[in-house]
């Protein structure tokens, strides 16, 4: 490869890590913390978002100074839920778990070893738990990844903690292999999840897997809600919701559990 092709390749990477970071600020991105963030200088950084904003991923907002993901990435992003036919039809099943439970009602997929949560209804709970479609938590840590995985062979499950290990995000984070099979043991009787403050320390999160055609699981749905209001009964209730509206779902796609 030559100079100008490593150049080439260099600038596209940077430009992509740009436009992640920038969609990691809600409120916008100042061009200085996005120096910051990448370890890159300023004109460099300003060069690169100039690039982008010419092609519509990114805009400025000259009266904060802030950059924000433009049209273009959301057009762009938007392709990937396209090709998973399951979210369009799974929207009016998050707004009922939302309107059941009074939480936060998501769907999420495994994709390397982390859970992506690719759509949302937001509770409407002045004090509610957000965490953005796109957003990507470890399998382990997640109730959505922990009631997919729950799914698979032992050996499938020891591939992956050997593959990505067991991150220690709280302090309540299963880290022991035989932990994670002894709640796969709970989940697989009880027929949901539970992410019990692994992730996040103060949320709580309740999930069901939802099964495809070819009898996988294709996704997985959740209530997420600030521990002190999912109480071990609140928690019991939910699951046996979440349970009944991931039944309710498979059955829309054609899906089937297998035999």
């Amino acid at each position: 490869m030559t100079d100008r092709q490593t150049n080439g390749v260099q600038s596209v990477q940077r430009a992509l890590d740009l436009l992640t970071q920038v969609s990691k600020v809600p409120g916008g991105a100042r061009l200085t913390d996005l120096a910051r963030t990448t370890g890159l200088a300023p004109s460099t950084v300003h060069r690169l978002l100039t690039t982008l904003e010419h092609s519509g991923f990114v805009y400025s907002d000259a009266a904060s100074n802030r950059w924000h993901v433009g049209q273009r990435a959301f057009a762009v992003g938007s392709a990937y839920t396209k090709q998973r036919s399951f979210v369009a039809p799974a929207l009016p099943f998050l707004r009922r778990l939302r309107d059941a439970t009074r939480e936060t009602a998501n769907l999420g997929v495994i994709e390397d070893g982390e859970v992506i949560t690719l759509s949302q209804v937001e509770s409407r709970e002045v004090k509610r738990t957000i965490s953005p479609p796109g957003g990507r938590v470890p399998v382990i840590c997640s109730g959505m990844g922990k009631a997919i995985i729950a799914t698979w062979e032992d050996d499938a499950i020891n591939r992956v903690i050997d593959r990505h290990g067991l991150r220690a995000m709280t302090k309540r984070s299963l880290t022991d292999p035989a932990a994670v099979h002894d709640e796969i043991k709970r989940i697989r009787s009880r027929g949901y999840a539970l992410d019990d403050e692994e992730f996040v320390i103060g949320l709580r999160c309740v999930a069901a897997v939802v099964w495809g055609p070819a009898g996988d699981p294709a996704c997985a749905i959740s209530v997420s809600g600030l521990a002190a209001r999912m109480t071990p009964q609140k928690v019991a209730e939910t699951g046996e919701t979440v349970k009944r509206l991931a039944t309710e779902l498979t059955t829309v796609l054609g899906g089937r559990p297998p035999e």
